[in-house]
């Protein structure tokens, strides 16, 4: 559903404009309603998913044992951290401060296409996680079967 690397410029007062190569993909998959959350797995990076991909996940991690940290962990930033946005009239939906804050998303960001998500990295934590290479260690038995 979404792929690609899309530069873009949060306005002053934190709104982003969807880019038009995703806006339609956007209002197809959710209606135009999207849930922002935490990246609990790398800083810099906020998920933004499709409603209805959202509640899938959200219920997924709500039916984690509350017993384990890690999954108490997990639900405060995946579904404690969720906020319901909407695009307005010119495709921007409002990214929470808080969220901006947490994760070092300023002005220049950039906007990547995950499948079934998107992805909001600050820029300087965009351009650290490109310029590291998987090395040969690093590759999984997965990995190793891709016709690369």
């Amino acid at each position: 559903m979404f792929q690609g690397e899309t530069p873009v410029t949060l306005d002053d007062k934190g709104r982003l404009a969807i880019p038009s190569a995703h806006r339609e993909a956007v209002a197809r998959a959710s209606a135009n309603h999207l849930v922002v959350t935490y990246n609990p797995f790398e800083h810099g990076c906020l998920w933004i998913f499709p409603e209805k991909e959202w509640e899938t996940l959200r219920d997924e991690v709500n039916a984690l044992s509350k017993a384990k940290t890690v999954h108490r962990n997990l639900q405060m930033k995946l579904v404690g951290a969720a906020a319901a946005v909407e695009p307005d009239a010119n495709g921007r939906i409002q990214v929470p401060a808080s969220q901006r804050g947490a994760m070092g998303i300023e002005k220049k960001a950039v906007l990547l296409g995950m499948g079934n998500k998107l992805e909001l990295w600050s820029e300087q934590a965009h351009h650290a996680k490109i310029r590291q290479t998987i090395g040969e260690e690093d590759l999984t038995e997965d990995m190793l079967e891709l016709p690369l």
